[in-house]
C-alpha cells in the first residue's frame, strides 16, 4: 500500500493549454503524454471549452467539486457528470467539450492506453466502513478524509489524496465524515 498526498501530485497546463491538471501519478515513471501507459490525474475547469484529443487512448471521467459538466459529445448528444453520478467512459479520439453548470468544477481522469492497459472506474458513497480487496492494481482516491486500516495499523487518508493497493491486498476504509466518497479505478496490464 502507499499514499501520495495532494501535495506530491504534479501541477501542469492541459495538452491543449485552456486548463489545468494535478497529475497525480503516470506509469511508467518519468513517461510523457506520448509514452504512458496509463496515467491518473485531477482536471480543473474553469471555463468552456474542448477536452484534449487522445488518439490511441481510453478514458474515464468523475466529477470531484462543482455543480456538475455537461459533456458535448461528437454524435450532437449530451452527458451530465454529477458528485454523485457513475463515471463517463469514452475514447480518447472523440472530440469533446464541456459547459460548467453553476461554476468551476474539478473532474477524476484516468486514460489508459490502448494495447498495453485497460482501465475500470467507479464511485463509491458509504454510510459506514467499507472493505477494499483489490483484485487488480487499483487506486483510490478520497474525496473526504478517512482512516484506513490494515492487518497491522490505522493510517489517516486525507481528501484528494491517493492509496495504491497492489493485487491482493486489503483494507478497512472508516469515513471520518458523516459518509465515505472514493473513487476506485482497477488497472489491468494487456500487454
Amino acid at each position: 500500500m502507499q499514499i501520495i498526498a495532494r501535495a506530491q501530485y504534479t501541477r501542469m497546463p492541459w495538452k491543449n493549454g485552456k486548463g489545468l491538471t494535478e497529475e497525480v501519478m503516470a506509469f511508467p515513471p518519468n513517461s510523457t503524454m506520448e509514452t504512458f501507459d496509463w496515467r491518473l490525474s485531477i482536471a480543473h475547469v474553469g471555463e468552456d471549452g474542448p477536452f484534449s484529443v487522445f488518439p490511441g487512448v481510453d478514458r474515464s471521467i468523475a466529477l470531484l467539486e462543482g455543480e456538475g459538466l455537461q459533456l458535448d459529445l461528437p454524435d450532437g448528444g449530451a452527458h451530465v457528470l454529477t458528485l454523485d453520478g457513475v463515471p463517463f467512459a469514452f475514447p480518447g479520439e472523440w472530440v469533446i467539450s464541456s459547459r460548467n453548470l453553476g461554476g468551476p468544477t474539478m473532474d477524476l481522469n484516468i486514460m489508459t492506453r490502448r494495447g498495453r492497459c485497460r482501465h475500470h472506474m467507479r464511485r463509491h458513497i458509504h454510510a459506514g466502513s467499507t472493505t477494499f480487496d483489490a483484485t487488480e492494481q487499483t487506486l483510490l482516491v478520497f474525496r473526504n478524509a478517512a482512516m484506513v486500516e490494515t492487518a497491522t495499523n490505522a493510517i489517516r487518508v486525507e481528501e484528494l489524496s491517493t492509496l495504491i493497493l497492489e493485487r491482493g491486498e486489503s483494507i478497512q476504509i472508516v469515513p471520518q465524515d458523516s459518509s465515505l466518497h472514493v473513487l476506485s479505478v482497477e488497472l489491468e496490464p494487456t500487454a
